[in-house]
């Protein structure tokens, strides 16, 4: 079977053209396997759903545009709360592109997740100073808070000490393994009782943040797919949404180049 890391699924000069009839066929048989796929998909996350929780107990503070809050008051009145954990870190000029190409998804999300009781914050270890100067310029309109100076981004595996970096090797995506630099990005997933006592529910890293990425999920429809098999790094091709150039413009036909 041919996948789209084969350069003739994307060549037009090369790629197999079929009667409808036959397009239809594979397109059936496909179909099967995309089925399949979105049930196996169901079972996963009635699976994740049902992992053990972890009560939090240490007091986590955020300091975001209301001022500092705390872990079980960015739920903001819901009972689940996700968090994406941004990679901007003390001292950077800006944000990772990877996790803005992350963010720019969001705002359109955030009236339909709170219909489901889902409140959805963005967490960096920078101070909020820098993160504020960083979404202006990004315009966003999500809440996105600081957790500089407490305990938070190394907890949930997203931040690196300089000790755990030289070592090699840092615990991140459940595994050791080199890590290039101190952020990380992640996903965490919190829910609070009636009683007020906040749990941990999952986290994912790595591919798993993808969930977020849906301009990929797109990519994977069209011919050329996500176009990565020839880059230094799957995402080199990212750029923060105000530093793209602009697409080339065909050159205007000239009557004086006609031969």
């Amino acid at each position: 079977m041919q996948t789209d890391t084969d350069p003739s699924t994307t060549d037009p000069d090369t790629h197999p053209v079929v009667s409808r009839e036959r397009w239809l066929q594979a397109r059936q048989a496909l179909l099967v396997r995309e089925k399949a796929l979105s049930a196996l998909s169901d079972q996963v996350a009635r699976e994740r759903r049902a992992l053990p929780w972890v009560r939090i107990d240490k007091r986590y503070v955020f300091e975001g545009a209301e001022g500092a809050r705390t872990l079980d008051q960015l739920f903001d009145g819901r009972s689940q709360l996700l968090v994406q954990h941004f990679m901007l870190g003390p001292g950077w000029e800006q944000g990772c592109p990877s996790c803005s190409y992350m963010a720019d998804h969001l705002d359109g999300m955030l009236a339909h997740l709170a219909a489901r009781d889902v409140t959805v914050r963005v967490v960096s270890r920078a101070p909020y100073a820098a993160i504020a100067r960083f979404r202006q310029r990004m315009g966003w309109q999500f809440a996105w808070l600081s957790s500089h100076g407490s305990d938070f981004n190394h907890d949930f595996g997203v931040s690196f000490t300089p000790a755990q970096q030289a070592s090699g090797a840092v615990d991140y995506n459940y595994r050791m393994q080199p890590f290039p630099q101190a952020e990380a990005p992640g996903i965490s997933v919190f829910i609070r009782n009636a009683a007020g006592e906040v749990f941990h529910t999952y986290s994912t890293y790595g591919r798993g943040v993808e969930v977020m990425m849906g301009t990929y999920r797109l990519l994977d429809l069209v011919p050329r797919g996500r176009d990565e098999d020839g880059l230094a790094h799957t995402m080199e091709w990212v750029r923060h949404h105000d530093r793209y150039m602009p697409a080339p413009q065909a050159a205007a036909a000239c009557c004086h180049a006609r031969g």
